[in-house]
C-alpha cells in the first residue's frame, strides 16, 4: 500500500513538473533568462580562449626576439671569424646564421597570423559582450512589462472586475445573475412575511370563533 502511494505521489509530481516545464517553455522571460545564462557562460569561455591566444602571441614575440638577437649575434661573429681567418668558426657561424634566419622568418609569419586571429577574436568577443548587455536590457524591459501586467491584473480585480469576470461570463451576465438572485431572496422574504400574516390572521379568527 505504501509502495502504491509512493508511486502515485511520484506520478503526480512528475506530471506537475512536466506542466510547469511546458509553461516555462512558453514564457518569453524564462526563455530569455535561460538564453542569457548560456550566453554569459559562452562569453566567459570565449574570453579565456582570447586570453590564451594573447598569451601565445606573447610567447611567439619572446621567441622571435630571442631568435632575432641570436641572428644578429651570429652574423656579427661570422664577420669576425672571416676577418680572423678562422674558417671552421666561420662555417659554424654561417650555419647558425642560416638556422636563426629561417627560425625568425617562421616566427614572424606565425606571429603575424596569430595577431590577425587575435584581432578578429577580440572584435567578436566584444560583440558577444555587447550582445549579452543588450539581452540584459531586454530582460529588464520584459521584467517591467511582466510586473506591470501583474499589477494591472490585481488592480483590475478591484477597479474593473468586469475585465476579470470575462473568464466566467460578461459583467452584464454577472450583474443580471446577482440582481435575479437578490429578487428571489426578496420574493422569498415577502412570501414568508405574507404567510406569517395569514397564519396570524387565521389563528386570531379561530380564537374569536371559540369565544363566540
Amino acid at each position: 500500500m505504501t509502495t502504491l502511494w509512493d508511486r502515485f505521489k511520484f506520478a503526480v509530481a512528475t506530471d506537475l513538473d512536466t506542466v510547469v516545464a511546458k509553461k516555462e517553455e512558453k514564457n518569453p522571460l524564462v526563455l530569455l533568462n535561460r538564453y542569457i545564462t548560456e550566453a554569459e557562460n559562452q562569453t566567459t569561455a570565449t574570453g579565456k580562449w582570447v586570453e590564451r591566444q594573447a598569451q601565445l602571441n606573447g610567447k611567439l614575440e619572446k621567441e622571435l626576439a630571442e631568435a632575432s638577437a641570436m641572428l644578429d649575434k651570429r652574423q656579427s661573429q661570422l664577420g669576425l671569424a672571416k676577418t680572423s681567418g678562422e674558417s671552421d668558426l666561420a662555417d659554424f657561424a654561417a650555419m647558425e646564421v642560416q638556422a636563426y634566419a629561417a627560425r625568425v622568418a617562421v616566427l614572424q609569419s606565425n606571429l603575424g597570423e596569430n595577431i590577425a586571429e587575435l584581432t578578429g577574436l577580440e572584435h567578436r568577443y566584444e560583440e558577444m559582450k555587447h550582445k549579452v548587455k543588450d539581452m540584459k536590457v531586454k530582460q529588464l524591459q520584459l521584467m517591467g512589462k511582466e510586473n506591470a501586467t501583474r499589477a494591472h491584473y490585481q488592480m483590475d480585480k478591484v477597479i474593473s472586475p468586469e475585465l476579470v469576470a470575462e473568464r466566467i461570463g460578461s459583467f452584464d451576465d454577472m450583474t443580471s445573475y446577482i440582481t435575479t438572485l437578490g429578487a428571489k431572496v426578496e420574493e422569498r422574504h415577502e412570501r414568508s412575511a405574507m404567510e406569517r400574516r395569514l397564519e396570524s390572521l387565521e389563528k386570531n379568527s379561530t380564537n374569536q370563533k371559540e369565544i363566540v
